[in-house]
C-alpha cells in the first residue's frame, strides 16, 4: 500500500537546522525499513501557478490555488503493509519535521 504524507507548514514558521537533522533521521529509518519511495521539499506557495488548459484555454493564474497561511511544504511517498503502519509513520513524520502532516492513501 502506498501513501502520501504531506507536510503542512505555516508561512511564518521556517524550518530549522535541528528539524532537518530529525527529518534526515526519519528518512534514514524509512530507507532501512524498505518503506521509502520518495521525499521532497517544495518551494514557497508564492512560486506556484495554477494552469488550466482544458479546451485549449491556455490559462495561467500566476498564483497558487489557495491564498492561505497554511500550505504544503514537502512530502513523503511511502510503501507499507497496512494503514496502521502508515498512520504510525505519519505520527513519526509529524514529530520529525515538527509540523502537522496529512496522510492520504494512493490508488
Amino acid at each position: 500500500m502506498k501513501y502520501l504524507i504531506s507536510v503542512i507548514d505555516h508561512l511564518e514558521n521556517p524550518g530549522t537546522a535541528a528539524e532537518m537533522v530529525e527529518i534526515d533521521k526519519f528518512n534514514d529509518t524509512l530507507r532501512e525499513n524498505g518503506q521509502w519511495i520518495f521525499a521532497w521539499g517544495l518551494q514557497p506557495p508564492e512560486t506556484a501557478t495554477v494552469i488550466d488548459n482544458r479546451n485549449d484555454a491556455s490559462i495561467s493564474t500566476g498564483k497558487p490555488l489557495f491564498d492561505a497561511q497554511e500550505n504544503f511544504s514537502g512530502l513523503w511517498l511511502v510503501e507499507v503493509e497496512s494503514p496502521e503502519i502508515a498512520e504510525r509513520l505519519a505520527y513519526s513524520a509529524s514529530k520529525a519535521c515538527n509540523r502537522k502532516v496529512e496522510l492520504r492513501p494512493m490508488h
